[in-house]
């Protein structure tokens, strides 16, 4: 099997792993969306599991190398994206996300970012994808699996959250983009889409 191939095969399967153990379904029958360490178990399994799908193989023909001061460019970018992810993050709560606290609210996040745009964390990790300066064959089918993967997701979730949270999450999908922001606030700072 070549290595594109196992790189895909692997790809696929922390895909479909990570999804599954995602799922409402999967939680409730593991009794894990209530119990404590759920979260940072699956977490954790999703990083090993992604180190082994980028340990699939070590040589990657260069396709392409930003020329020059481009390069800096682009790895400043990079590490501002880094920045506006962790801003998400702190926005709908580290430690909920990494697994260290419970869920706490009952609505959903709709200011800052996500006033702009419902999936910034999808929309964002894609960017620093595309804004990585050299690029490799292993990068770019990553940056293009990917890329599907966090659409796919996205999907998911708006199915979940539109059963969650009802017509205020419908509400909310009338007046911000899907997975491409809008410069120009369609949402009023204070506006509040309690579930």
């Amino acid at each position: 099997m070549s290595d594109k191939i196992s790189f895909i095969a692997r790809f696929i399967l922390f895909a479909g792993v990570h999804s599954l153990f995602a799922a409402v379904w999967v939680k409730k029958a593991l009794h894990g969306s209530d119990r404590p360490g759920y979260r940072l178990c699956y977490n954790c399994a999703s990083l090993v599991l992604l180190g082994w799908v980028m340990s699939a193989y070590g040589h990657s023909d260069v396709l392409y190398v930003a020329p020059g001061v481009t390069s800096l460019i682009m790895y400043a970018l990079q590490l501002g994206i880094i920045g506006i992810l962790a801003s998400c993050l702190r926005q709908t709560g580290i430690g909920e996300f990494l697994g260290f606290t419970r869920r706490t609210s009952t609505s959903f996040t709709s200011t800052g970012w996500y006033s702009m745009v419902r999936h910034p964390l999808y929309f964002f990790s894609i960017l620093f994808m595309v804004m990585n300066p050299v690029v490799t064959a292993q990068w770019l089918i990553l940056t293009i699996m990917g890329t599907v993967y966090f659409i796919i997701g996205a999907l998911i979730e708006e199915k979940r959250f539109t059963a969650e949270y009802g017509d205020a999450y419908r509400r909310y999908q009338q007046n911000v983009p899907f997975i491409i922001p809008t410069l120009s606030r369609r949402v009023p700072r204070n506006t509040q889409y309690p579930g």
